[in-house]
């Protein structure tokens, strides 16, 4: 009997309609565009504007165009990961939102808060679901609207990241195809390098923390680089290492787009060409959980059937991984 793998059958993402420009970033913190390309490959990236709208609200026409384009009913879906860090309400999971919007009826589901790295975390843990044999239609969503937590007045985070959200649908797989191998790795020594110092159950929310501005990221921008460029980088050699896989047996490096020089040294590192690395940062910034999912959508008609793909994300906390898959289907 052939083993069971999970395979991506299906992807799609969205993107809200307005831009913010390097150049209109000018007139809010002292930056300049060619200042913020050189260090980070950002020229835009896109805003959810419009009251009383969460992560959610992005995940709905990306969910719904996704079901369309693999011709199935909300009512096949059987769980639900939706990966983020910016949830509508601390609690219920968003998740759980998404599924009553979206009238996914049958299908139970949890958010999963692993920074920029969670949708690769949830992409290895829906495929144990799939592979378990317990389901087979596992949506894992990844998406967020940074935009909440981003001060604008911070250069240091706000000519980062943007709002964006993707999604793909996990089904069995019995042809040798799909999730092959992951590795993840977390260290929570990096915590108070990059995070978010109120709002939680350490440092609730008050007069206090509000007024410092303690409710939006923080990043100690040199030290997370150091960090992910390293480690981000040997993941994905190391995942391709035991693998067997040389660079020539690589169709595409997927990774997180949180800086350019980041996605270089792992491109570098794993010995993959520029012309098979996918990038998007330019148009799109980091938008976090909703990066490689994105990435997936817009290349997706240039993916073969069989073609080796290496995921790699890092983020927050720390988190970090990589994922070796072999793509199931022809677009």
């Amino acid at each position: 009997m052939s083993k069971i793998h999970a395979a991506i059958t299906a992807v799609n993402g969205y993107v809200p309609d307005y831009v913010l420009t390097n150049h209109e970033l000018e007139t809010m913190v002292e930056t300049n565009d060619e200042w913020i390309m050189s260090r980070t490959g950002i020229k835009e990236r896109r805003i959810l504007k419009g009251e009383g709208m969460g992560t959610s609200e992005m995940a709905v026409p990306a969910v719904e165009g996704l079901l369309k384009k693999r011709g199935i009913s909300a009512e096949e879906i059987d769980l639900i990961i939706f990966c983020t860090v910016t949830p509508d309400l601390t609690f219920p999971a968003t998740a759980n939102i998404l599924a009553h919007k979206i009238g996914a009826t049958n299908a139970w589901g949890y958010d999963l808060q692993a920074a920029c790295s969670g949708f690769l975390f949830g992409l290895a843990t829906g495929a144990q679901f799939i592979e378990s044999g317990k389901h087979t239609k596992v949506l894992v969503v990844g998406g967020d609207k940074m935009s909440s937590i981003i001060n604008y007045e911070d250069r240091a985070t706000c000519i980062i990241f943007g709002d964006g959200c993707g999604c793909a649908l996990l089904e069995p797989n019995d042809e040798g195809l799909g999730i092959m191998d992951s590795i993840l790795k977390t260290d929570g020594s990096g915590a108070q390098l990059l995070y978010q110092k109120a709002g939680g159950s350490v440092r609730p929310a008050s007069h206090e923390t509000v007024d410092n501005k303690e409710h939006y990221a923080y990043q100690e921008g040199q030290a997370v680089f150091k960090f992910a460029v390293t480690n981000m980088a040997d993941v994905a050699a190391e995942v391709m290492e035991r693998n067997n896989l040389t660079a020539d047996d690589i169709a595409w490096l997927v990774p997180h787009q949180a800086n350019k020089r980041i996605i270089d040294a792992t491109a570098n590192r794993t010995g993959i060409s520029a012309d098979k690395v996918i990038i998007n940062i330019e148009r799109y910034g980091n938008t976090t959980n909703g990066t490689i999912p994105l990435c997936l959508w817009e290349w997706e008609s240039k993916f073969k059937k069989g073609d080796n793909l290496i995921l790699a994300a890092f983020g927050g906390g720390f988190t970090w991984g990589s994922i070796y898959l072999k793509w199931a289907y022809n677009s």
